[in-house]
């Protein structure tokens, strides 16, 4: 096999990783309600892109997909009205201050954060509530 043939066989071995792994996020995220962005995030760092620009294009990757997961969860009654009321201010003012943060954040010291909130979560969901 040429060069030219090897190189275009793992651009389309990389292809089709990536929309599988594009599947796995929408599938993690409609499942679990979440979560989506921490299977895109490492695909995109390793896809090239530096930490802050995949922080940043996985939420927008993950925003229309949340709209509709949210629209499955309201139509099958799957949730809490005065909950998501609740949390829902929290939530937007923490995203606007995140998004914020983003801009002054060292990519070193984001993807240290990343991982750690990561590990964080599956050690607490690992040994209970």
């Amino acid at each position: 096999m040429d060069v030219s043939a090897k190189e275009k066989s793992t651009k389309r071995r990389k292809e089709k990783l990536k929309y599988l792994a594009a599947l796995a996020a929408g599938c993690v995220n409609g499942l679990f309600g979440g979560g989506g962005g921490m299977l895109v995030v490492p695909l995109l760092t390793g896809m090239g892109l530096d930490a802050k620009k995949a922080h940043a294009t996985a939420v927008a990757v993950i925003l229309p997909l949340c709209f509709i997961s949210a629209l499955i969860y309201v139509v099958k009654g799957c949730f809490d009205m005065t909950l998501t009321l609740t949390v829902g201010g929290g939530v937007v003012a923490g995203g606007v201050l995140g998004a914020l943060l983003l801009k002054k954040a060292d990519n070193f010291l984001l993807s240290g954060l990343f991982y750690l909130v990561m590990i964080g979560a599956g050690i607490k969901m690992v040994i209970g509530r």
